[in-house]
């Protein structure tokens, strides 16, 4: 079986999308997670009257893998209608930075699927904070 590429990884986070629930902002935002077995988990984002309750699509789809007890990530794709696509939030970041630090993330515009960007974690969060280790002494 062939894994899927960014083309079907975008297209998967494009049809997440449809599922945001956005009364509030009307911005849908859609994401979907790649294991390397090859399987994707989606998410959308969903909104609360309570700004500050409001899970974004990345979070959303991450939570989802996690507890369905599944790891290894090796991308995420995230699709908004947004000029070049939305860029995941400092929150969403810090949970991918923890959870999938060595996937790629593809970032697309709903309008226009095709055209993707692609960025590593460590560009978009770098010097992430992933433990709560104390550091070594000298």
């Amino acid at each position: 079986m062939r894994k899927p590429g960014k083309h079907q990884l975008v297209a998967a986070a494009l049809e997440a999308r449809e599922r945001a629930v956005a009364p509030y902002s009307k911005f849908k935002v859609g994401a979907a997670l790649l294991t390397r077995s090859g399987e994707i988990i989606t998410g959308a984002n969903v909104e609360s009257a309570s700004y500050g309750l409001t899970c974004c699509a990345e979070r959303t789809a991450i939570f989802a893998a996690l507890t369905s007890g599944r790891r290894d990530f090796v991308a995420c794709a995230v699709v908004a209608r947004a000029p070049g696509g939305a860029m995941p939030c400092g929150a969403c970041r810090q949970i991918l930075s923890e959870y999938a630090p060595k996937a790629v993330v593809y970032v697309a515009d709903s309008a226009k699927p095709k055209v993707v960007r692609k960025f590593t974690m460590k560009q978009l969060l770098p010097g992430a904070f992933v433990s709560l280790r104390a550091p070594k002494r000298p």
